[in-house]
């Protein structure tokens, strides 16, 4: 049954009065335009800062000044295990066991590092299977890893091309791709959501069919993580990796997030080993030989940050208070209302490029505007000037994404009002 939506501040600040969630708003900070909020559209690109943030960074500072080295040990974090205290959180998050994840790096180095454990190319099967238009992170990172173990990415590397409208990709063309090249395929390695058209992918699905021919799969969850309910444990798949300064609201260039899944915990898969990756029983007998923590913890590197960690730790409680499940059918509820807004009040203007199915989409909306990237950027450049917050991506995207801790269904309909006065002054 459809939502009756309507395009009035009436309605849309009625069903915000109604949210059940909308307290969770009150513990971020939005940024201001002209003495008011301003409308924030960009969690897709950097989260909100959560208040409590400052006093969990300034406790460790104290913590710090007054323990120094023996804050490893004392206080009411002690430093030498700060990383296990986001990881039931995490893991909650994510849909994986809690030996399954790690708080680590950042995105790109943690793609590396699996990599090093996860393609393993042969003479006979070399290959790695990305999306045409892949997030630069994942095509450099590819390329890189291709042109290291020898082999050349025009050989090895192949791009599955888009074959629905807009650049969306359909099961049915990644299940020919793997049939067709499947044999050669060391790696698939495709995203949980699409950067640039906002494309969910079935996370459980592509790993079937690539563990059918014999690939191993990962997942860049860059912008699944916080912003879809995921479950890495069971949908099999080999690794997934993801940055937390998006939907999980962790800070500018915060620490990254990594799965292995349980079946590797134990293996002796090649990795670049570090001493935080040690056994933790073992680590400080300074030992000249590696011995693994087994699950994801024995692909650390080094000990944790823990001024960087201290605000993904906050955030990841606040993810733990409001629940994915209902995150995510407020973001149902607010992605949808803005699709409607869009295409009832401004399909003169605008069109989107997100399918339309909303299992195939998270919070995001990539939007194009009639008429070409001049006018798109000029349409860009006046929300932003009028406190609309959104980003955008070449060659004509602009990207909206209602995030539910504190996004309202008043944000989206100041995004339409907003369009409609330029389309009308424009």
């Amino acid at each position: 049954m459809s939502i009756p939506y309507q395009a009035t501040a009436e309605w849309a600040h009625a069903q915000d009065a109604a949210d059940p969630l909308h307290a969770f708003r009150d513990e971020f900070l939005i940024p201001p335009h002209e003495g008011r909020d301003s409308h924030y559209f960009c969690g897709n690109s950097l989260g909100l800062q959560p208040r409590a943030v400052r006093e969990a960074i300034s406790s460790e500072l104290d913590y710090w000044g007054e323990l120094a080295v023996e804050g490893h040990f004392k206080g009411r974090l002690p430093w030498m295990d700060y990383h296990e205290f986001v990881r039931d959180d995490l893991a909650e998050v994510v849909g994986a066991l809690p030996s399954e994840v790690v708080a680590m790096n950042t995105l790109g180095v943690n793609l590396h590092l699996m990599m090093v454990s996860f393609y393993r190319p042969t003479p006979d099967r070399h290959a790695i299977l990305i999306e045409a238009g892949a997030f630069p992170t994942d095509r450099y990172a590819v390329e890189s890893q291709i042109r290291y173990h020898g082999f050349s990415p025009a050989l090895s590397l192949i791009e599955l091309q888009s074959d629905e409208p807009n650049g969306t990709i359909s099961m049915a063309a990644i299940e020919r791709a793997l049939a067709e090249h499947g044999e050669r395929i060391a790696l698939v390695l495709l995203p949980g959501v699409q950067y640039r058209t906002g494309q969910v992918f079935d996370l459980e699905a592509i790993t079937a069919l690539a563990h059918k021919q014999g690939c191993m799969v990962g997942f860049d969850l860059a912008h699944a993580v916080g912003n879809l309910p995921l479950q890495l444990h069971d949908s099999g798949a080999d690794f997934a990796i993801w940055c937390s300064y998006k939907y999980l609201n962790a800070g500018p260039g915060a620490v990254g997030g990594a799965f292995v899944h349980e079946r590797h915990a134990n293996t002796h898969l090649p990795r670049f080993a570090g001493w935080w990756g040690h056994n933790k029983n073992t680590r400080f007998q300074m030992g000249p030989h590696f011995e693994a923590t087994p699950g994801a913890d024995g692909w650390q590197l080094s000990n944790p940050p823990i001024l960087a960690l201290a605000p993904l730790r906050v955030s990841l409680k606040i993810f733990r208070r409001a629940g994915m499940t209902q995150l995510r059918e407020k973001s149902l509820r607010l992605t949808g209302y803005l699709e409607w807004l869009v295409h009832s009040q401004l399909a003169d203007v605008l069109e989107v490029v997100t399918p339309r199915e909303p299992s195939r989409r998270g919070s995001q909306l990539s939007i194009r505007v009639l008429g070409g990237r001049e006018r798109g950027r000029a349409l860009f450049q006046y929300l932003m000037d009028h406190g609309v917050i959104g980003d955008w991506r070449e060659p004509d995207v602009i990207r909206i994404s209602p995030a539910p801790l504190y996004n309202r269904f008043a944000d989206c309909l100041a995004f339409a009002e907003a369009v409609r006065a330029w389309a009308h002054h424009g």
